[in-house]
């Protein structure tokens, strides 16, 4: 798999990414607390769906010699048509995609691209078919709530499908991932982001990764991991 990526300066989009298959029949995929919009391209067939958050590491089918582009969304951007909490741990399918576009919402879309992703999804807002919950990115950031502790966890739920605990553990695994592919030491690791000790990593890693430290670090599986990056 031949991954690409890149940040977003839209309030509603987390990364854009794109990616090639070659030679793999099936991949780890992470687990994520955000959701997608995703695109392929298989033997001539288009096809795109939304793809909800991951609670768990799991191994996921990869058709042979197919094109992906996905937009990743902001924790707190939502279709409300589309709840998020019903595709969490699955996809939903979207009818209608061809080479040039695709149905939403009893409309047809032009199907976007790596590069113009924002343009794309600065008319889902404007159509009012994306929006976003302000109180979830800025609670996630550190903000006080100004909500009671129930009203937070309905809201959270609606926005992104998770708790705010889920959100974090999943974000912190994968930042712990990303660092031991980056050569830091695993005692380093649990030091910075708040594990309890090296068990405590290594469960949440086969959780949520699928993968030991161990393997992050050395040559590991042959089999690819969906994308992983520095928030």
């Amino acid at each position: 798999m031949e991954v690409e990526s890149r940040p977003s300066d839209s309030p509603y989009i987390e990364r854009v990414w794109r990616s090639r298959s070659d030679g793999v029949g099936r991949m780890t995929a992470v687990a994520a607390s955000r959701w997608d919009l995703v695109f392929w391209q298989h033997r001539g067939q288009v096809s795109a769906a939304v793809a909800g958050p991951e609670t768990k590491a799991s191994q996921a089918p990869v058709p042979e010699d197919a094109t992906f582009f996905g937009i990743t969304f902001v924790h707190g951007a939502l279709m409300p048509h589309l709840p998020v909490e019903q595709v969490v741990d699955r996809q939903v399918e979207l009818p209608g995609a061809t080479r040039r576009s695709f149905w939403l919402h009893g409309s047809s879309w032009h199907l976007p691209g790596y590069e113009d992703a924002e343009a794309f999804v600065a008319r889902l807002v404007r159509e009012e078919i994306l929006v976003r919950d302000p109180i979830v990115p800025a609670v996630l950031d550190g903000a006080a709530p100004e909500v009671s502790v129930r009203t937070l966890q309905r809201r959270f739920l609606a926005a992104t499908g998770l708790t705010r605990a889920a959100i974090r553990q999943i974000d912190r695994v994968r930042s712990a991932a990303v660092l031991l592919q980056e050569g830091v030491p695993a005692h380093d690791v649990i030091h910075r982001l708040g594990y309890y000790d090296q068990p405590h990593l290594a469960r949440s890693l086969t959780r949520y990764v699928g993968r030991t430290a161990t393997q992050l670090t050395g040559p590991g599986p042959a089999e690819p991991l969906s994308l992983l990056y520095k928030p």
